[in-house]
């Protein structure tokens, strides 16, 4: 039995009960799966349909798996604080499955502040019977908003589970190109022996959106970008780079060394870090780029909330000694996407024309168009062109250029899943890879809490830079200079694959 706390929220009726169906239709999952919705709000199941079906992808010949599928979900209203909703939550268990005991998987897709209080009804009405059936909690973030809110809630659902059962969801490890850096950096060699402070300038981990706030902003003000965006999604792919290689693919020796890396990271300084709130730009084509952050109407007028970030981190460890790991974020930018930018060392002893060679960079594009590409240098052909020292014979013409793999073009009858469809498919598995551990969500929030307190003590206001922009404010190009990251703007990736990078 798969039961979904907040089943008429957004989370639910855009990413949950879609990825439950096709789940369901692929046959990843028992025809016999039952599905029960739990929610305050006092609606039935046919509303739940009617506000789900855009979302899953129906085939026209799948009308009658259609019927299947929602023949097996129920849908029951009741509070979350009250037991009372919650013993009619297990007799609805017992009664669809027309026994007592179950394997039950849980899904909170609830606002944090009723985490306690629904983790702790459902082991006291509804967990399974030990040694009957198992049972699993998928636990959405945010973990917490500071190091000392994340401790506390940890603690209560550490209290009420094992930590084998409790599966905290951050999606962005359920996507394909971040679940293929363990494949890329542990199976070629290539890169295993590139993979140190010896050849690695600068690693930029960037995430990106094209829109602000818009209607989130009572949310995100509470939140800002830092939580929203660093604190997870951006420290959990920094740690897959900087781990080292663990003894075996299981979950624990994985999980193991991602701690391992993010206990050796500095926490974060106000001196490596740059925030910035994005404003309307009246010159912008687009109206959506007219809108400033504080124009939304949840949004206090004096907020200091930052919607950008650049934030640089050292990890103290042999391998990676002295090079930065610059985590960038920021809403109302030009562009939507998420990538993964490994800036090499300059070329020793270069025996061509000052400025002809660029460092070599290995980019890993997550979304959109998933793709992986070198940028190198290689002599550019046809007969060269003299460079003014009467040499002419003795020079090449070099240029930059990419090797690349580009998933819509080498992967074109295969479907690149969902990350939510990856990771509650791991749920019913067991499989706890891809999930964040207790003692990485404590360092995550470690290497970010001293930082975002003096942000708010000292009323650190933003930077701004306009709705739109490419890279946020000016000053965030200027502290990833100041780290050694050399941008030399020579080479766009071809627009028919991809996007300008």
């Amino acid at each position: 039995v798969f039961i979904i706390l907040g089943a008429s929220g957004d989370l639910s009726k855009k990413k949950i009960y879609p990825t439950l169906w096709f789940l369901y239709r692929q046959k990843f999952i028992s025809p016999d799966t039952k599905f029960i919705g739990y929610a305050r709000s006092k609606i039935t199941m046919d509303t739940i349909r009617k506000s789900t079906v855009e979302n899953m992808d129906i085939k026209d010949d799948e009308q009658e798996k259609v019927e299947a599928f929602f023949k097996n979900n129920y849908y029951l209203s009741g509070k979350y604080n009250k037991p009372e909703g919650f013993k009619a939550l297990k007799n609805l268990i017992d009664e669809v499955t027309g026994k007592k005991n179950s394997n039950r998987i849980f899904y909170l897709a609830l606002p944090p502040s009723v985490f306690m209080q629904v983790s702790t009804m459902i082991r006291q009405e509804c967990w399974p019977e030990q040694k009957i059936g198992w049972g699993r909690i998928i636990i959405e973030k945010p973990f917490g908003h500071d190091l000392a809110s994340s401790n506390e809630l940890s603690s209560h659902i550490s209290n009420l589970f094992y930590e084998s059962e409790i599966y905290r969801i951050d999606h962005y490890l359920g996507k394909e190109m971040v679940k293929n850096l363990f494949v890329l950096r542990f199976g070629n060699i290539l890169f295993r022996s590139l993979w140190d402070r010896n050849h690695i300038a600068s690693v930029q981990i960037i995430f990106k959106e094209n829109f602000g706030v818009e209607g989130r902003g009572g949310y995100f003000n509470d939140a800002g970008i830092i939580r929203d965006v660093i604190q997870n999604h951006l420290l959990q792919i920094m740690s897959l780079i900087a781990m080292e290689k663990p003894l075996t693919t299981n979950a624990d020796d994985i999980r193991l060394e991602k701690l391992k890396a993010l206990r050796a990271v500095e926490a974060l300084s106000l001196e490596n870090l740059v925030v910035g709130q994005y404003i309307g730009d009246p010159n912008a084509e687009n109206p959506k780029h007219h809108i400033s952050y504080k124009d939304d109407k949840d949004v206090p007028k004096d907020s200091i909330t930052p919607t950008y970030a650049c934030a640089v981190l050292y990890v103290n460890n042999e391998r990676w000694d002295g090079v930065p790991f610059i985590l960038r974020c920021g809403k109302a930018l030009n562009e939507r996407k998420a990538e993964i930018r490994i800036q090499f060392k300059d070329v020793p002893g270069d025996i061509f024309c000052v400025g002809q060679l660029k460092r070599n960079e290995l980019v890993i594009r997550v979304q959109p168009g998933e793709a992986i590409y070198i940028k190198m240098m290689t002599k550019k052909p046809g007969v060269p062109n003299d460079d003014g020292t009467g040499d002419s014979m003795t020079f090449v013409n070099v240029e930059e250029t990419e090797l690349e793999l580009t998933y819509k073009e080498r992967y074109k009858t295969i479907r690149v899943p969902d990350a939510y469809e990856n990771l509650i498919l791991d749920v019913f598995n067991g499989l706890q890879m891809d999930f964040v551990h207790v003692n990485e969500l404590k360092e995550a929030w470690r290497i970010v809490d001293l930082a975002l307190h003096k942000l708010t003590e000292n009323k650190v206001k933003p930077f701004e830079y306009y709705s739109g922009s490419r890279n946020g404010p000016f000053e965030a190009d200027e502290l990833i200079k100041r780290v050694g990251v050399i941008y030399s703007g020579t080479y766009v990736y071809n627009r028919t694959r991809g996007q300008t990078v």
